[in-house]
């Protein structure tokens, strides 16, 4: 293939394309204020040209040792050197003060009548047993047993009366609907007899509940499946109702 053309005959003048500015940083002033803040010249490492001594001032033989010829020769004082005289033969000390208390009974009764001290309370926190006190450690619960602290808040001390004055409220509507012979109360065997009889009905439905097919590919088996469903959960529902409530109230 032919490189030669007509259109590269004349050579193309070079474009160079414009050179961007140069970046330049907006925090360049500040570092440059920053630079010279607390600076001046020879602030750690000295000055940089220290002025030597004269080569007149040297150190010269024995001039360092102190003169002599002014010290005097060290002499105890007649205070330090004197001594209390030994007391003779004829002198008696001076004992102070006889008392006749029995020390070793009067130890012995404090020791017997004292109550014995109790052990630090302490815990152990390697497993060499370092201890450490526990009061202060934070391990102690102290403020959870203050008398003042944890304080029940207004609000729920207002709910709390306002449910038990609802609750006094309607027991004396049922007491009143009850003396006035509208509402008769179960007794215990009543009770007891209705919770066994529903308990006896749902094991009956539950038994027939067992001896469905397997397989409910027909709507009949569907249907009468969701119906002993539906009669055990409400026979389920009905004896926990008379199992919680102690007291059941009936209208006449």
């Amino acid at each position: 293939m032919a490189t030669e053309s007509i259109y590269r005959l004349i050579p193309k003048e070079e474009i160079k394309p414009p050179k961007e500015p140069m970046y330049k940083s907006t925090f360049r002033g500040r570092v440059k204020e920053e630079t010279k803040t607390n600076k001046s010249p020879s602030k750690t490492m000295g000055p940089a040209k220290v002025e030597q001594p004269k080569t007149s001032e040297f150190l010269k033989r024995r001039s360092g040792e102190h003169d002599l010829s002014t010290t005097k020769p060290f002499k105890y004082s007649d205070d330090d050197r004197k001594r209390p005289p030994v007391p003779k033969a004829t002198e008696k000390p001076l004992m102070g003060l006889k008392s006749n208390k029995n020390f070793v009974k009067t130890n012995a009764v404090e020791n017997i009548l004292s109550v014995p001290k109790k052990p630090a309370a302490n815990f152990a926190d390697t497993v060499r047993g370092a201890t450490h006190p526990l009061d202060p450690s934070g391990l102690k619960p102290v403020y959870t047993r203050m008398k003042k602290y944890g304080n029940v808040p207004d609000y729920l001390t207002k709910r709390n009366d306002e449910v038990k004055r609802a609750q006094e409220e309607y027991d004396e509507y049922i007491k009143e609907h009850y003396r006035r012979g509208a509402m008769k109360s179960l007794s215990d065997n009543e009770r007891k007899s209705i919770i066994d009889g529903l308990k006896k009905n749902w094991e009956e439905i539950h038994h027939q509940y067992q001896g469905l097919s397997m397989v409910t590919d027909t709507a009949p088996k569907k249907a009468r499946k969701e119906r002993l469903e539906s009669e055990m959960k409400q026979l389920e529902r009905d004896i926990e109702l008379l199992e919680k409530h102690n007291i059941i109230y009936i209208s006449n």
